[in-house]
């Protein structure tokens, strides 16, 4: 009887809790299904218009793969696009930590005023912002350069590292700062030893972002670069399948499957900071 009653429970649970996902995980996954089974099908089938879209129906291809990789300088782009990525990412979080700590701790006049100036910011369309920084990038000497990246994408990055980890670290009591004070700490070693501890999980949620942000970017890396070998993925991808009115679909799906596993891969590696990080700022 106990059994029984432990089995109807699970059951319950299955049909009330998780059964009503099921819609909105397959909505959410369908593109990534659409885009496998697209860079698995053969040319024939995928030209066909009486094909069946959302199912492989003539066998599977791994041609598209292939010329990906050997036809275009697709691991060149993989290479720029994990370069750019990872120094704007550690860039921007760096001093987005010190000046979120700071608008957090210290108390001087306007800094309520100048958090929500941070915040604003991070508003401001790229659209607006990517001719005047064009300018910046010629004077530095660093056009057609993925350095070019490195230094335009921490504009948007870093007022948005600031907002998040502010509302993170103003969750840290600062009893505990103070007692590290007296004991002698410099407030650059409180940050160090006592806050960047306590604030893992919104520090791996900034980097999150952050990385998924500059990876995903497309306008800046568009208007920048021009040759092909500087290019990121989001524009080299494009760039190179996309001739005139000429589509080469696999290819381009191919290529988009590669693209986002990275990202999916640190998401389920980090997933529970991700979701701490968050709602720490609403549940503390």
């Amino acid at each position: 009887m106990v059994h029984i009653q432990s089995i109807r429970k699970r059951v319950s649970i299955v049909f009330s809790s998780y059964l009503p996902m099921v819609p909105f995980l397959m909505f959410a996954l369908f593109p990534f299904y659409y885009m496998v089974i697209t860079a698995l099908k053969k040319d024939q089938e995928l030209y066909n218009l009486k094909a069946a879209p959302f199912w492989i129906s003539e066998g599977l291809t791994g041609s598209h793969y292939s010329y990906l990789i050997t036809e275009t300088p697709y691991l060149t782009w993989f290479t720029n696009t994990v370069i750019v990525a990872v120094l704007t990412t550690l860039i921007s979080v760096i001093i987005g930590i010190m000046a979120a700590h700071s608008l957090a701790r210290l108390k001087f006049r306007g800094v309520d005023t100048f958090a929500v100036a941070i915040f604003i910011t991070y508003l401001v369309p790229p659209t607006l912002l990517f001719l005047p920084l064009s300018q910046v990038v010629n004077k530095l000497g660093l056009s057609d350069s993925i350095w070019s990246l490195v230094v335009t994408y921490p504009t948007f990055l870093v007022p948005f590292s600031t907002w998040l980890l502010l509302g993170y670290f103003k969750t840290i009591p600062k009893e505990i700062e103070e007692c590290a004070m007296i004991d002698g700490c410099s407030r650059f070693q409180t940050l160090i030893r006592i806050v960047l501890p306590a604030a893992v999980p919104g520090i791996i949620c900034a980097l999150l972002f952050a990385f998924t942000i500059s990876w995903n970017e497309f306008l800046y890396s568009l208007s920048f670069i021009s040759p092909t070998e500087n290019k990121t993925l989001t524009v080299g991808v494009v760039a190179e399948l996309i001739r005139g009115d000429v589509y080469y679909w696999g290819s381009l799906m191919a290529g988009a499957v590669l693209g986002s596993l990275p990202i999916v891969i640190i998401y389920v590696f980090f997933m529970d900071y991700f979701v701490s990080g968050l709602t720490a700022g609403a549940i503390k």
